[in-house]
């Protein structure tokens, strides 16, 4: 039995369609362009990327006055930045632990250099916007150097559990017309280049 010609079939919306139309999950601090552009970029990280411990956040964890717009917190499949004098040491930890196992009789003589991962601030944006150091200013001083843990009750704590963690970062998510995301790391002041 077929359908008449004029009756179209139901259209289902997507995952992602329910997600950002989801009212319930917007906050009357920001725009809502801005929180849907901010629930797309989760779910990009989460679907696409195989992040966890995703949470948005509206506002800042050091005063709870609301951010210049919302921000999504992570912790991404494997670490993203490694700073160049961790980079150093987890080398040379690893190297005595290669020279060890060769003493032991292992063959194995592939260097195995662990890092424990580390969350992280996401801001999106759009491909179009336009940032300035201002901009990312206003960002910056409204977080912390890591994100807050869920399940912390203090969230004013700054201290990462990485010493070599001294600045603060963020993962820019830019959003283009196509919906391609690009992510860049950009880090508060300077910083010391890593080497290769």
């Amino acid at each position: 039995m077929a359908c008449p010609a004029d009756v179209k079939p139901p259209i289902h919306p997507s995952p992602l369609q329910l997600l950002v139309t989801d009212a319930s999950l917007l906050s009357p601090s920001h725009l809502p362009s801005l929180q849907t552009l901010a629930i797309q970029i989760q779910h990009n990280l989460q679907y696409q990327h195989s992040w966890t411990a995703l949470r948005l956040h509206t506002h800042s964890p050091l005063t709870n006055e609301p951010l210049p717009r919302p921000l999504i917190s992570g912790l991404p499949p494997k670490r993203l930045y490694v700073h160049p004098d961790e980079q150093i040491e987890l080398l040379k930890k690893a190297e005595q632990d290669r020279q060890v196992r060769s003493r032991q009789g292992d063959n194995n003589t592939a260097l195995d250099i662990k890092t424990e991962l580390e969350p992280e601030w996401v801001l999106p944006t759009r491909l179009d916007e336009k940032w300035t150091a201002h901009r990312l200013s206003d960002v910056f001083g409204a977080i912390t150097v890591v994100p807050p843990d869920e399940e912390a009750s203090d969230t004013s704590e700054d201290r990462p559990a990485n010493p070599w963690r001294t600045v603060k970062r963020i993962v820019l998510a830019a959003v283009s017309t196509d919906s391609t995301v690009v992510y860049y790391i950009v880090q508060d002041g300077v910083v010391k280049p890593r080497q290769n």
